[in-house]
């Protein structure tokens, strides 16, 4: 089945030093772009991370220090690798969680802004979690019939990804919808606010922490009665975005405050 699609989507996979979302780098990234009218764009590239990779990371992917001494650096692609994300949405395996998190904070180290509020997330691993629990070579092996060769390979994952999916549409044609914006909203685990889900909205609407001592706890509540909060997350290594989401939700509290609506303690 061939996707449905308004505008194009990129599937993209990351290798990185480690799984630091404001740490840990990119040492590989794989794109496949699928157009409207079905024709793709692939491209792979390794990049220097200007850190050593951890053994254990590359026991993982194979990718060492030597292998990307002489690779550009993220920031060096930047721009370009923006443009290509320009006009897009988004889809992964575990993306939402991970690379889509992970390349927000690139950008962001990189001088780049890129508004991923304009794109829709389809996240594959979350729609096949929901409909039949494993990993991606299982999802490989169970969807399309076929071994995963080269697994934590970026671009072999990459491919994987898109195969799966399609075949995820052909399988439960007559529950998903070929549709990204109904992909993106199935395969959402949660409302994040934030690219990494450190704030969420809960069942009833309500903008609420996802971690540590407040979980669960209304952002403007915990802001009005503990307003320190709001300096500590500031001045701690929480990604570039949880902190800029964090900084609106904190001016417009501030703003309705000349009116009386909300005091500050």
């Amino acid at each position: 089945m061939q996707l449905n699609l308004k505008r194009p989507i990129i599937f993209f996979d990351l290798e990185t030093t480690g799984l630091n979302i404001t740490k840990d780098k990119i040492v590989e990234i794989s794109i496949i772009k699928v157009f409207p009218d079905g024709h793709e764009e692939e491209k792979t590239r390794r990049l220097n991370p200007e850190m050593h990779i951890p053994e254990e990371a590359s026991a993982v992917h194979g990718i060492t220090d030597d292998d990307v001494k002489d690779c550009p650096t993220f920031k060096q692609v930047s721009k370009s690798l923006a443009q290509i994300f320009e006009g897009c949405d988004i889809g992964g395996f575990n993306s939402n969680r991970f690379d889509i998190p992970v390349l927000s904070q690139e950008f962001f180290n990189a001088g780049i802004k890129f508004d991923f509020n304009k794109c829709k997330f389809v996240d594959v691993q979350t729609i096949f979690h929901k409909m039949e629990p494993r990993n991606l070579v299982a999802a490989y092996k169970f969807y399309c019939g076929k071994d995963l060769e080269n697994a934590h390979s970026a671009n072999a994952d990459t491919r994987a990804t898109v195969e799966v999916l399609k075949a995820q549409l052909d399988r439960y044609s007559d529950q998903l919808q070929n549709d990204v914006e109904f992909l993106s909203s199935y395969s959402s685990q949660n409302r994040n606010v934030d690219l990494a889900g450190r704030i969420i909205r809960n069942d009833d609407g309500v903008v609420v922490f996802n971690f540590g001592q407040h979980k669960g706890k209304s952002v403007e509540e915990v802001l009005t009665k503990t307003p320190q909060y709001y300096d500590w997350i500031q001045n701690r290594d929480f990604a570039e975005d949880t902190k800029n989401v964090l900084r609106e939700i904190y001016i417009k509290m501030k703003q309705r405050n000349s009116t009386g609506t909300i005091q500050f303690k």
